[in-house]
């Protein structure tokens, strides 16, 4: 029953740091289908139910010695002598789970909760509320598995001001849908159905290589220090991604097909700040966006088809930004954009246009806040991009590439795949001054005489790509920044309209309703 895992080394942008994942472990069972109430939870005589190992104490952890949760106060044993324990795994047999919560366990070491081989464990949702080191692998969410079908967050990772905060959680290959096939949903059903796909706040949260389909907003990130990494967000209403807290990175991610079907702005990525006097008058500190694809839409006859900003972040300040190695496909002027950016670098970013009609080309610009502020020592460099729109100062602008012809540059623009031709004039022509040491494929650059301009670097059939662990996230920061949150029924922030509310009812609420 034991499972050795190696050291696994982490790199976060800007410093270096080490995350020991559990070194061995005993593995654990639980089979709805025939496992028993009374079983042990080996692979002979499973339990039944995963929330009853929850609710019976069969989980070693630790826990607040008081409630409200204090710092203070410090933790103590929960459940000693527990069979789970930190560094074991349980593992899930197929069949239903319900709704999952997992409240206010403090784990000294990872405890996972993963899909047995071959098996599709589902949830309606799942919450994790106040704890930390829990990592959840493999599982199928969706609230479409619930009778009567439930509008909620399907993985909700939340702090909360009584329970305790919530940190170094792991989301990893789990897929996730509103319903498995929205191709008969009708404009209010995208608008009514459709439910967020991932939320997470707290801090050192990793979300990475999981599928979400036909949700409303994807992955929504206001933890710190978090790590959204190769996740595919296909179909959805709201925005893709969003990231509001600080030193967080987002990486390789897929968000494609648009659908417009209330009044909120979509985007693919977007963030704002928050502080004292409201919207726009915070910071975002020292977010990457690296080597991301958002598709606005790929099939041109796709109902409710909106019109996509793709990177739109419009309340800053945005501070220490790094914006590199992004494709960006879409019918919109904003293909990226930050207002009120101080020390931002926007290289080798990739941005075109899906038609010739407004509204459009989309462009790159780093511009002055909304309230006047003129961006500080930001620099433009190595884009190629339909149209460039930067602030007159504080703004270094060079090496970019305004694409006029697309067939001369790109190898299929027409089905998206904006790899250069060899004889494309961005070719050998950027800069490599601050040049990202890999492309958005992650080969290493420069593969010729020069930096390629764009996300991809020109290259033949014999360079492979490089493992880029540049990603995941450190909490050595030490300021005293406020905590704030935003409450998802507001106003959208980013483009100063009225967002169609849909429920945001609590899973922990609905769960002790009954």
């Amino acid at each position: 029953m034991k499972t050795m895992r190696p050291l696994t080394v982490l790199f976060c942008a800007g410093c270096l740091s080490f995350a020991a994942l559990p070194v061995s472990g005993a593995d654990f069972f639980v089979d709805p289908e025939n496992g028993t109430a009374d079983g042990d939870g080996s692979a002979a005589n499973p339990w039944q139910s995963l929330q009853q190992v929850l609710d019976d104490g069969l989980i070693e952890s630790r826990e607040w010695d008081s409630l409200p949760a204090n710092e203070a106060q410090g933790l103590i044993p929960r459940n000693p002598g527990a069979p789970v324990r930190a560094g074991d795994t349980i593992l899930l047999a197929s069949g239903d789970y319900g709704a999952l919560v997992l409240q206010g366990f403090y784990n000294e070491d990872y405890i996972t909760i993963a899909a047995a081989e071959g098996a599709q464990p589902r949830f309606s949702a799942i919450l994790v509320q106040a704890g930390e080191r829990w990592i959840l692998r493999g599982l199928h969410v969706s609230p479409s598995f619930a009778d009567p079908y439930e509008p909620v967050t399907m993985i909700d990772i939340e702090s909360h001001n009584w329970q305790g905060d919530v940190a170094d959680i792991i989301v990893e290959d789990c897929t996730l849908f509103s319903v498995d096939d929205a191709s008969a949903w009708t404009m209010t059903d995208w608008d009514t159905l459709s439910v967020d796909g991932i939320s997470a706040d707290g801090s050192l949260v990793v979300i990475r290589n999981n599928i979400l389909r036909n949700v409303n907003f994807g992955i929504s990130v206001t933890a710190e220090n978090a790590a959204v990494e190769g996740n595919l967000i296909e179909n959805f209403a709201g925005d893709g991604l969003r990231g509001l807290g600080d030193r967080s990175v987002f990486a390789y991610n897929t968000v494609k097909n648009c659908y417009a079907v209330n009044a909120n702005h979509d985007d693919g990525f977007q963030s704002w700040s928050n502080g004292d006097g409201g919207v726009g008058t915070g910071q975002v500190n020292g977010i990457v966006l690296r080597g991301n694809t958002i598709i606005n839409y790929e099939d041109e006859n796709q109902p409710f088809r909106g019109t996509l900003q793709g990177i739109g972040c419009f309340d800053g300040m945005f501070v220490d930004w790094v914006v590199e190695n992004n494709v960006i496909i879409t019918d919109h002027w904003h293909g990226i954009t930050l207002s009120g950016a101080v020390n931002c670098r926007v290289v080798n970013n990739t941005v075109i246009d899906l038609n010739d009609v407004d509204p459009g080309p989309p462009w790159i610009r780093v511009a002055e806040h909304k309230d006047g502020r003129m961006p500080e020592n930001c620099i433009v460099r190595n884009n190629l991009t339909t149209a460039l729109n930067n602030a007159a100062e504080g703004v270094v602008e060079d090496h970019n590439l305004l694409i006029e012809d697309p067939t001369a540059l790109f190898v299929d623009p027409a089905a998206h795949d904006l790899h250069l031709l060899e004889t494309a004039a961005a070719v050998d022509a950027g800069s490599s001054d601050g040049a990202p040491a890999l492309d958005r494929d992650r080969i290493e650059r420069p593969r010729g005489n020069g930096v390629d301009i764009g996300a991809y670097e020109w290259h033949d059939a014999e360079a492979q790509p490089v493992d880029d662990t540049d990603l995941t996230v450190d909490d050595t920061d030490t300021t005293d920044d406020d905590d704030w949150a935003v409450d998802p029924a507001d106003d959208d922030p980013g483009c100063g309209c009225a967002v169609t509310a849909k429920p945001a009812a609590s899973l922990l609420s609905l769960l002790t309703s009954f």
